[in-house]
């Protein structure tokens, strides 16, 4: 049986021990907005009437910010200029 967005979603939540605050803090990392409200139709059971699945976008704007949120935000790249001969 594979896994679909919502058991990832659910697994990395459990697993950095995250509450709804901190995803909508992390999405919003992204400028990625999402409501606690929408967060639960995630989280529900599938068989619950008000579930709702997870989107490829929501969880690739999660795993970005979580990125942003566990390293820092990316430093800018500076280029160096080109020595001529």
């Amino acid at each position: 049986m594979p896994l679909n967005n919502n058991d990832i979603f659910k697994k990395l939540r459990v697993a950095h021990k995250l509450r709804d605050d901190d995803i909508v803090t992390i999405l919003k990392l992204v400028d990625f907005n999402v409501t606690k409200s929408e967060l639960g139709a995630l989280f529900r059971n599938e068989n619950h009437p008000k579930y709702v699945e997870c989107g490829d976008q929501i969880l690739r704007n999660f795993l970005n910010g979580l990125i942003v949120h566990l390293r820092g935000p990316m430093p800018k790249k500076t280029v160096k200029p080109s020595v001529q001969k």
